[in-house]
């Protein structure tokens, strides 16, 4: 391919690429009119909408270019789309226990509100808040809300299928409160089931749903020479029917999309052609780049000149696995091709599929999976429940064949931020190792610019915060707040030592806790997050009713503040003080965290009501048996039933716990369950545990 001139540089690109579209990008998104059209009376004439396809089938594009665009503003209040991931240099450890689902949905509407605030709030909560917006007769307009990539909701780990099902149950209460809510969820085909799964909880709304698969033949020419108006260039008459003829593709019996060799039959009735967007995409974009300055108008010849669409793609492929190689496989793209190569083709060199593993595919990460799936690299069946994966397509064998394939070069000509900007996207996506490479390279090439150092050290914190790593989490918060000292940055610093308190009560350090956490008050005096992890700190160090005193401040000053009533709740119960924190406890249900269930068992039982007691102690050790805490309020309930050997069972668990240790108070309190003489009460109690 020619190489393309400063003319043909033109500062319109027709076409994105494998990303998707914007919404300001409408104006060259087509071939999906009818699909949009569609979509857009779904969503405003459902309460649910559900939008389902394969990956790289233009969900997200379709959604943004082609749906947003067609909402009239007076009559809809459009949220931004919405995703349940989230991920930034701000420090997480900071937030207080919140649903990551939630969190990130909140995130993505409201991107300028202070995270602390927004971790604090229910999807419902943050709805009731908004303005309601009128018509021009005075009626109230449809509040339209999108969750895009949906399939994030759906991890395998305990605490994803709790956080799961908190989120879900808040969306279902929200919908329940507002009549005018409108729901779009757009989700990979192969999670269609999963999400189907919860459909007895929507029972109530009525809901909708659209597959949408990849091009046919007309949309796909629209495709092509839509974007072209207005840049001086056009194909002439039957040469983007003769490129997207070339793309076809047909569903075969074996699963993957198959090449449709053109023939002298191409128009003669048939089984119905498709044109998968991304691969239309590739081809078209570099055409663009590659497009004579010369030649306004591209014929037949030219075409086949200066695009050989099977190397474009196969060049696609090899570049994309170097990258994934470059973040995944530590830079070994032989290693990552011999993988590749030994899974998902024979000896024959044809394609085969494996099953996805719990945690593991073939012997790799099902994290780095789902990166070669988002690349397009490999698609994913569903077969019996069950995912199989499998190459994307027939093109990828040379490239894995090749016996050169393995001396490509790792790209090393991204900067600082692209390679922060990807790290930010691997957390989001809760791919922990790409995540750290990709900003351990980042803070690597960062070169004396302090701020960018700074923000890298701040997420690489977020990094190591999140795979578990305390000790790596602090020092690089740490480093980020040295770092934004010097710059001045007050705010950010005080939000930096806020997520550095709540580490040191993590290690067993509240004292040293409760000092960063009032320097961090210092620098922010009005952050409600603060002023109840710093209650939580003096609790930990022995200093219950001051605890209590500065959240009833707090509460006083603020009004109802959720995580204030819930701290102030389980802190009353640990006292023994039942009936104070009943009614706290109480003004913030439904109560979703098992150490406030917990909390409200022992408050119930300390009143003497037994049964009920034991029956919300049950629903809180089913979700968290293994949290010290409710380990602790467990034994207290345990106790005042008289099942002492269940009590100091349940004790004993709670001082083997190791993050956090337990509160020196609570530690004599332990020893002394596990002192007290053994009985037991009715055979059919709950041992820890089961």
């Amino acid at each position: 391919m020619n190489s393309t001139t400063g003319d043909q540089a033109s500062a319109y690109e027709p076409y994105v690429g494998v990303r998707p579209y914007r919404q300001d990008e409408s104006a060259k998104f087509f071939g999906r009119e009818k699909e949009a059209r569609q979509i857009s009376d779904l969503w405003q004439g459902n309460r649910m909408t559900v939008l389902y396809g394969p990956s790289g089938a233009g969900k997200t594009s379709l959604i943004h270019a082609g749906v947003l665009p067609l909402l009239d503003p007076q009559r809809t209040d459009v949220l931004p789309i919405g995703r349940v991931s989230h991920a930034s240099a701000f420090p997480i450890a900071a937030l207080p226990e919140h649903n990551p689902h939630v969190f990130g949905l909140l995130s993505s509407w409201s991107p300028e509100e202070r995270p602390t605030r927004l971790a604090g709030l229910t999807l419902r909560g943050f709805l009731q808040e908004r303005p309601i917006r009128e018509d021009p007769y005075g009626d109230p307009v449809l509040v339209l809300v999108a969750i895009d990539q949906a399939e994030e909701l759906f991890g395998d780990a305990l605490p994803d299928r709790r956080h799961r099902e908190w989120f879900i149950a808040q969306m279902v209460e929200a919908l329940d409160e507002d009549p005018n809510l409108r729901l779009l969820i757009s989700i990979r085909d192969d999670h269609l089931d999963t999400l189907i799964e919860y459909e007895p909880k929507l029972a109530g709304f009525d809901r909708g749903r659209f597959p949408l698969g990849p091009l046919s033949r007309p949309c796909a020419v629209r495709a092509a020479e839509g974007p072209l108006a207005g840049t001086g260039r056009s194909f002439a008459d039957g040469v983007a029917d003769h490129l997207v003829n070339e793309l076809r593709m047909v569903k075969s019996e074996s699963g993957p999309w198959q090449r449709v060799i053109p023939s002298k039959e191409l128009y003669e009735p048939g089984p119905l052609p498709f044109v998968e967007p991304f691969r239309l995409q590739v081809v078209c974009s570099a055409l663009w780049r590659s497009w004579p300055g010369n030649t306004p108008v591209i014929s037949d010849l030219d075409l086949l000149r200066h695009v050989k669409k099977d190397e474009l793609l196969a060049d696609y492929f090899r570049r994309s696995i170097t990258e994934v190689a470059g973040t995944d496989f530590a830079g070994d793209r032989a290693a990552l091709t011999d993988w590749l190569r030994r899974t998902f083709v024979d000896e024959h060199g044809n394609l085969q599929k494996v099953p996805e593993g719990r945690t593991t595919t073939a012997g790799v990460p099902n994290s780095t999976v789902r990166v070669l799936l988002d690349r397009h690299i490999l698609r994913v069946d569903l077969q019996a429940g069950k995912r199989w994966y499998e190459l994307a397509h027939h093109l990828l064998v040379d490239p894995l064949t090749q016996e050169d394939a393995g001396e490509e070069p790792i790209r090393r000509d991204a900067g600082a931020e692209e390679y922060l900007r990807t790290a930010v996207l691997a957390l989001g996506d809760g791919h922990y190792e790409m995540a750290a490479k990709c900003a351990e390279e980042a803070a690597n090439r960062s070169g004396g610019d302090t701020r960018l150092q700074a923000r890298i050290e701040s997420f690489r914190g977020n990094v190591m915060y999140r795979r578990g790593d305390i000790e790596g989490a602090l020092a690089h918060y740490s480093q980020a707040a040295v770092l934004f000292e010097t710059l001045g940055a007050t705010t950010t610093v005080g939000q930096l030592l806020a997520a550095i308190g709540r580490l040191r009560v993590r290690q067993g350090r509240p004292a040293t806790a409760v000092q960063e956490l009032q320097t961090a008050l210092n620098r922010l005096p009005d952050d409600v997050s603060i002023h109840t992890q710093l209650a939580w700190a003096l609790w930990y160090d022995g200093h219950a009713r001051a605890a209590v005193d500065l959240l009833t401040g707090l509460l006083d000053q603020e009004g109802n503040v959720p995580e204030a009533l819930r701290a102030r709740g389980e802190i009353s119960a640990d006292m023994g003080v039942a009936t104070a924190a009943l009614t706290d406890l109480e003004r913030i249900r439904p109560l979703q965290w098992p150490r406030s269930r917990a909390a409200r068992a022992f408050a119930l039982a300390l009143i003497g009501n037994l049964s009920e007691a034991e029956q919300q102690l049950a629903e809180a050790l089913d979700e968290a048996d293994d949290d010290h805490l409710v380990l602790m309020y467990a034994a207290r309930v345990r106790e005042a039933t008289g099942d002492t050997r269940d009590a100091a069972d349940l004790a004993r668990l709670a001082l083997e716990s190791a993050s956090p240790p337990l509160p020196a108070r609570l530690i004599a309190e332990a020893r002394r369950l596990i002192a007290l003489p053994s009985t037991a009460s009715a055979p059919s109690r709950r041992s820890p545990g089961s």
